[in-house]
């Protein structure tokens, strides 16, 4: 493979690629920071789903979208469109199809996703899909068809296959009814270790053709985790240039406005056990939307009669991924934020590899202001909990670290 560079007269050819050297600077951090000592969960892993598009055609009960899928390899890339490649200095994205797994049965997103898992030091990884992020911005049967195949493909390729990938049902919230049915038929799957939403939509999750599912997965006692990203096609986004405006604020506003949807029409009250996790829209903005909300409801708690605390406080009974967690030069804003959320209980690891802006597990472990058991709490405790994952595999008699 050819790879295109920036000067005509040199080019760059492939005939392989590997995990384990790409990262191997990350597995010589992994054994420095003796990150085999304890669990390690990564909340926000991701696959590209694209790369099985022919696998999963085959689970599409529509015959004539099952046939487009067929016959269109990129019909799954419908949300792209961006420089994330920025330019192919990620080569990871165009070279990963020349990475050779085994041939022993498994499927090959659970071999590359295995090397990356050992190579950063991540005991167990919940996996999250790429181009089907934008599912959300498909016709309610569009979105529904592409979710239910993915979800049945997911849980039969990787769920089943891996005692290490936990997978998450993909929901069609632009149809309520489907949603819900799929929770009923695949919650309880091999290897379903909860529920995904995604967040690029323009449905207002707060809306009563979701509550039947809400309590449902609330009984089920496992968690929905709302994953952010943003719509280049956006009105108000398409105003962002360079890329890198659209991506600071896409990734952030969709969850932003959820979020405030959840609280403030009561969500939290009516659904108190129900464990909503905010996935992939950093933190910088839980501060300003807990101050924000506090402050108007001060002035307007007559609109949002179903609320017994302050919106602040409701922000600090659900849980946050870490990535992309932004590192001011002043570490003193970000012992805020995590004091904001209550980090030490609430907040979750995730690394979004393979993507450009992916983080290892140093992010957290090597901030100044954590001590030891709240760096592991976020390293894997709180997943452990959040997500129900049994550790005794890999770590037989398991105990947290005591405070």
């Amino acid at each position: 493979m050819e790879l295109p560079t920036s000067d005509p007269l040199r080019k760059e050819k492939f005939d392989s690629y590997s995990t384990d050297k790409m990262l191997g600077h990350a597995a010589r951090i992994r054994d420095a920071r003796h990150f085999t000592d304890f669990p390690i969960i990564d909340c926000d892993a991701h696959h590209y789903e694209a790369e099985s598009i022919a696998e999963i055609a085959e689970f599409i009960d529509d015959e004539s979208i099952r046939q487009e899928a067929r016959s269109n390899p990129r019909f799954l890339l419908s949300g792209g469109g961006t420089r994330q490649p920025m330019g192919g200095r990620i080569t990871r994205y165009p070279l990963r199809p020349l990475e050779q797994t085994p041939s022993d049965g498994k499927h090959r997103d659970i071999h590359l996703t295995h090397r990356f898992m050992d190579a950063m030091g991540t005991d167990y990884s919940v996996l999250f899909p790429t181009g089907l992020l934008s599912a959300g911005l498909e016709s309610p049967k569009m979105e529904a068809t592409l979710c239910r195949a993915y979800s049945r493909w997911l849980i039969e390729k990787i769920g089943k296959g891996s005692d290490r990938v936990k997978v998450l049902v993909q929901l069609p919230f632009g149809a309520p009814d489907e949603a819900y049915r799929m929770v009923r038929e695949m919650g309880d799957e091999p290897g379903v270790a909860g529920f995904h939403v995604s967040s690029v939509r323009y449905n207002r999750i707060h809306d009563n053709a979701f509550m039947k599912t809400y309590a449902l997965i609330e009984e089920m006692g496992k968690p929905i985790a709302l994953h952010s990203g943003f719509n280049a096609n956006d009105p108000f986004m398409r105003l962002g240039e360079p890329f890198v405006v659209m991506h600071a604020l896409g990734f952030s506003l969709f969850n932003v406005l959820h979020v405030c949807n959840w609280i403030m029409n009561g969500l939290n009250e009516r659904f108190p056990k129900l464990k909503m996790v905010w996935t992939e829209s950093g933190l910088a903005w839980v501060p300003w939307v807990a101050q924000r909300l506090d402050n108007d409801y001060r002035m307007r708690s007559s609109e949002c009669p179903g609320l017994k605390k302050l919106p602040s406080e409701y922000i600090q009974d659900m849980y946050y991924t870490t990535q992309p967690m932004e590192m001011p030069n002043d570490l003193s804003l970000l012992e805020s934020t995590f004091k904001v959320i209550k980090a030490e209980t609430q907040l979750l690891f995730g690394s979004d590899y393979p993507h450009w802006d992916m983080e290892l597990p140093t992010t957290i472990y090597d901030l100044p202001f954590l001590d030891e058991k709240a760096k592991r709490n976020i390293l894997g405790e709180n997943a452990r909990k959040v997500y129900n994952i049994d550790v005794s595999d890999r770590y037989p008699g398991y105990r947290p670290l005591a405070a």
